[in-house]
């Protein structure tokens, strides 16, 4: 039986040592979603509070009060979506930021370019949130508007700013690739626009630079509303404790298996 999760281990630091290349990313992104999966029916089938039993043991407390520390301040009620990324350091940066700000989803939507992190850039950013992937922005708007979110483009000629967007419901801001901006049908898509605030002569910040603009003042406002430093529903923290337990285990599936037969 192959080890998924030490295969896992092996190749991520193998892909981190080396310039990027898509083809390592498609190996290393198959053998991580085995495991993901793996690990998601184990968490399926004996439920939350039996998978994180069976692991704290071999876990320290520290790590496990960080775990606990990280969960109660994650948001889903604020979200990103990019399009058609190209380059994949941005696409890294993105992950990194979007998980250092504790939004807890990511949306990609791949109309033509499939989303492919420079995997040692991500720092293992990766494996401590949900990347959602979308055919086309229309599908993704319609799909988070039907769950209550209200869905914004960035564009630099828009009238709102960020201290203007209403943070009092579910908000996700869309963002276009590094050469043409959001495409016609994703602005479409969407329920209005917001511009990031530019002072110089540039005419436009790097993709991951205003990702990080945008997600770090809706977040820091939409905190302030809820009075909360996360807003992750019971079952969602649970099921995340108990994925968020098994990264970085060595064998963890077999580990599992064992102790959970």
């Amino acid at each position: 039986m192959i080890d998924v999760n030490a295969t896992a281990s092996r190749q991520h630091d193998n892909a981190a040592k080396q310039p990027h290349d898509p083809s390592i990313s498609a190996r290393l992104a198959a053998i991580i979603a085995a495991m993901s999966d793996a690990i998601e029916r184990l968490i399926e089938r004996h439920g939350p509070t039996a998978v994180c039993d069976a692991l704290a043991p071999l876990l320290t407390p520290e790590r496990i009060a960080r775990i606990d520390h990280v969960l109660a301040a994650r948001l889903e009620s604020v979200a990103i979506a990019v399009e058609d990324t190209y380059d994949p350091h941005n696409a890294a940066a993105t992950i990194r930021t979007a998980e250092a700000l504790g939004l807890q989803d990511l949306h990609v939507i791949e109309a033509e370019k499939r989303f492919a992190p420079a995997e040692g850039v991500t720092r293992g950013a990766h494996r401590w949130l949900d990347v959602q992937r979308w055919p086309s922005a229309e599908a993704a708007a319609r799909d988070l508007r039907g769950r209550g979110f209200r869905v914004l483009a960035t564009r630099p000629d828009a009238g709102a700013s960020l201290d203007d967007v209403d943070v009092t419901a579910p908000i996700v801001v869309l963002f276009g690739n590094e050469h043409a901006g959001l495409s016609p049908a994703a602005l479409a898509a969407c329920d209005g626009a917001l511009a990031v605030p530019m002072f110089g002569f540039t005419e436009s910040y790097n993709l991951s630079v205003t990702v990080a603009l945008v997600a770090s003042r809706l977040a820091e406002r939409r905190r302030a509303h809820l009075r909360a430093r996360g807003d992750l529903p019971a079952d969602r923290i649970a099921h995340l404790r108990a994925r968020w337990f098994a990264v970085g285990l060595r064998g963890v599936v077999g580990i599992l298996e064992r102790k959970l037969a």
